[in-house]
């Protein structure tokens, strides 16, 4: 189980390739870099276009180019844009959608506070902490009020847990 979805895993894909691309590129040149459907990434595309991500250019030298700096945009304004919002489960959110156990479920409450944090979290993280890493090669760290969190690098084995 994934918490994004393939629509808004090429939507980060994306942007970070017009990030790192001042000049724009087209839905031909990035589905090739990654090897993604082409009329899939041109409808993320029109997408993130309709909903002011991008912004886009037409002619020979057309293309699509960031119409926001990635420290302006927040992961939760992309997946409430691309997914319609990050749910956890159908039962939490700002609209709960019905569940057919809503009235016996023990879990409802626990599983809301759990939602609410997690959206806290995705409020303040930047696509910029995201296309940037602080420094390159090294763990990134994101700050956020009362809550540090830390994506570890890959651990190094140790000479004696080596593979013989």
């Amino acid at each position: 189980m994934t918490l994004l979805s393939r629509k808004a895993d090429y939507a980060l894909l994306i942007l970070s390739h017009l990030d790192g691309n001042p000049a724009g590129g087209n839905a031909r040149t990035i589905a090739a870099r990654f090897d993604l459907s082409r009329p899939f990434v041109a409808n993320i595309l029109k997408e993130l276009c309709h909903k002011g991500f991008v912004t886009s250019h037409r002619g020979v030298k057309g293309g699509y180019v960031l119409a926001r700096s990635p420290a302006e945009v927040t992961l939760a304004e992309l997946l409430e844009a691309i997914d319609e919002g990050f749910r956890l489960a159908v039962c939490v959110g700002d609209e709960p959608r019905n569940c057919c156990l809503s009235a016996v479920c023990t879990v409802q409450g626990p599983i809301a506070e759990v939602h609410r944090r997690m959206l806290a979290v995705l409020q303040h993280v930047t696509l910029a902490e995201i296309f940037r890493p602080s420094v390159p090669g090294t763990p990134s760290t994101v700050a956020l009020p009362l809550l540090q969190l830390s994506v570890p690098a890959c651990p190094k084995l140790e000479p004696e847990l080596a593979p013989a």
